[in-house]
């Protein structure tokens, strides 16, 4: 029984340190770019530097994808990538939302935030 309650102990502490994204899904953000991308490199610019430590960020890590050699291994597009910089939005490699273009950073960060407020269990500030 001695065991069995370590045992227990120490996969709660395991889940319990384990960061509050990682615990609610396998969501991420994956950028579609192109060399020669001018509205990627204003995105990578903008928005790069401070999103991995943003709430968004956390929630949904980046992963960069080239438009030419078609989605990562394990991650399906609903439909075909027509423009760069596309921000696809998936789960458990399924696409679930996009943003195409990058219209600057006074509208990615409203439109991307509810992006993920409406097709995932994303609440900032929780």
């Amino acid at each position: 029984m001695t065991r069995l309650r370590f045992f227990i102990a120490a996969l709660l502490a395991a889940v319990l340190a384990l960061p509050v994204a990682a615990l609610a899904s396998d969501v991420r953000l994956i950028m579609v770019e192109q060399p020669g991308c001018a509205y990627c490199a204003a995105w990578d610019d903008e928005i790069a530097p401070a999103y991995p430590n943003t709430e968004e960020g956390e929630f949904a890590p980046l992963e960069r994808a080239d438009l030419h050699m078609g989605p990562p291994d394990g991650v399906s597009y609903d439909r075909k990538v027509n423009f760069t910089p596309t921000f696809i939005l998936v789960e458990g490699g399924e696409e679930i939302g996009r943003l195409e273009g990058y219209p600057g950073q006074d509208f990615f960060w409203p439109l991307f935030t509810r992006l993920l407020e409406e097709r995932t269990d994303f609440r900032p500030g929780e």
